[in-house]
């Protein structure tokens, strides 16, 4: 069973940063494709990057392209993202989750998700 846990969150002006971990315990992370998702209130899970098991394929939406990197450091168990000019609309809690497939927007195909880091910024 993989336990993540999500940090790094935290409140930022708009046009900052801030670099969110998945750290993975229990199992090894290299055996997953991790993606990222966020929730605001009152709206629906949003998917916003996903990154495969050996980093060399990623998928980012056009609402985060180009101001999201997804990267991964397999031998410290964790799973980066790296969020540049971020917006009041980025505000939500983020979420990551590791399945067997790379899945990307696919919620439903995640086997393992953390219980999430908040994020938000002033604007």
């Amino acid at each position: 069973q993989v336990q993540l846990v999500e940090s790094g969150g935290g409140l930022v002006q708009a046009g900052g940063s801030l670099r969110l971990s998945c750290a993975a315990s229990g199992g090894t992370l290299s055996n997953y494709a991790v993606g990222w998702f966020r929730q605001a209130p009152g709206k629906e899970r949003e998917f916003v990057s996903v990154i495969g098991w050996d980093g060399g394929m990623t998928t980012n939406p056009p609402s985060v392209k180009g101001r999201f990197t997804i990267s991964r450091d397999n031998a410290k168990n964790t799973v980066f993202l790296q969020m540049n000019s971020l917006k009041p609309e980025d505000t939500a809690v983020y979420y990551c989750a590791a399945g067997s497939y790379y899945s990307g927007s696919d919620s439903a195909r995640y086997d393992y998700w953390g219980q999430g880091t908040q994020v938000t910024v002033s604007s």
